[in-house]
Parts: structure tokens; C-alpha cells; sequence
């Protein structure tokens, strides 16, 4: 049974040692020097800044590879750790941008609460499911989308008389419905 642990602050990720890498030669033992110098301090750095140590140690685990991967350039600076430490913290920035972003994209991708039909509305429903489909279609087209009846007559290819008589009966019906329901209301 093998029981693992978490790292510590103060160590490197086991992956990172140098029999981990299958590292070794000069250029290797100067990056193994800077890593085991340098990592926990610029951990602790980056544990103040994002709050999360796990988060901390893979944003500077990710530098120090980048660092690794161009180590014959970045080993000529005059100070490779602060090429490593810049690099560490423009990943962190990097990524709360990403966070950010993702969040407001999901803040617009929701769907607002919107409350439900007041009983004026649903009233106003149930009357109209109960017109006959051409006289509710004039009331509609008419009160809701605003068309005029030469243009309801035109998009039903009726006579504007036609769509006149549909509105006044549709009028008609509703009251009728609507005071039905009102005194229903009342009575409650």
C-alpha cells in the first residue's frame, strides 16, 4: 500500500527533481540550483497573490518548466530568477483575466428571472384562446402588433370590412369574457 502526501511548501513537486527529468550535465545543475533556491520563495509569493497554494506551486511549476525548456538563453541573464518570477506572475495574471472573462460570459449567457403573468394577463389569455382563430388574429395583429386594418386585410387577403366586422366581434367577445371573469374575481 503506498500512501501519498502532499508536498510542502518548502519542497518541490516530485516530478521536478532531477532523477524525476532524467536531468544532469552543467547547464542542468545550474537550473537545479535556481529551482531548489528559488521555488518556495516564489511560491509564497504567488500564494499572497492568488490565495491558493496548490494554484501557486503549478504557476510556478509552469514557469520554471519554461524556463527549463529555455534555459541556454535565460541562464545568460543577469538574473534568471527574475525572468522566472515574471513569467510566474503573468501566468497568474493570465489566468484571473481567463477567470474573468468566463465569468462575464456566463453572467450574460443567463437567463434573467422574469416574474411570471399577473391575472390581468392570464385572463387576458384565457379570452383570447377562446375567440374564433380569425378574430383573434385581427385583435392581435391590431392591439399588439400594431397594424392597421388595411394592413391585416392585406396580410389575410380579406376585405378591410372583413377584418372591421372580425375586430368589432373579437372586441365584443373579449368583454364579455373579461367582465365574466371580473366579477368572478370580485366575488372571491
Amino acid at each position: 500500500m503506498t500512501v501519498t502526501r502532499e508536498p510542502r511548501l518548502d519542497e518541490p513537486p516530485p516530478e521536478t527533481t532531477a532523477a524525476g527529468r532524467g536531468g544532469g550535465g552543467r547547464d542542468g545543475a545550474d537550473f537545479d540550483q535556481l529551482y531548489h533556491a528559488h521555488f518556495r520563495s516564489l511560491t509564497v509569493q504567488l500564494t499572497a497573490y492568488c490565495g491558493d497554494l496548490s494554484q501557486a506551486q503549478d504557476l510556478v511549476q509552469e514557469a520554471f518548466c519554461r524556463a527549463f525548456a529555455r534555459w541556454s538563453k535565460v541562464s545568460r541573464y543577469d538574473d534568471p530568477v527574475a525572468w522566472v518570477r515574471r513569467v510566474a506572475w503573468n501566468l497568474a495574471s493570465s489566468r484571473w483575466r481567463r477567470l474573468r472573462t468566463a465569468q462575464s460570459f456566463l453572467r450574460r449567457q443567463r437567463e434573467e428571472h422574469v416574474p411570471g403573468p399577473g391575472p390581468d394577463r392570464v385572463a387576458l389569455d384565457a379570452a383570447l384562446a377562446q375567440l374564433p382563430p380569425n378574430h383573434r388574429r385581427a385583435v392581435v395583429l391590431h392591439y399588439l402588433a400594431d397594424l392597421s386594418v388595411s394592413q391585416i386585410a392585406t396580410q389575410e387577403d380579406v376585405a378591410e370590412g372583413t377584418v372591421k366586422s372580425w375586430l368589432h366581434r373579437g372586441r365584443a367577445a373579449l368583454a364579455t369574457q373579461l367582465a365574466a371573469t371580473s366579477e368572478v374575481n370580485h366575488r372571491d
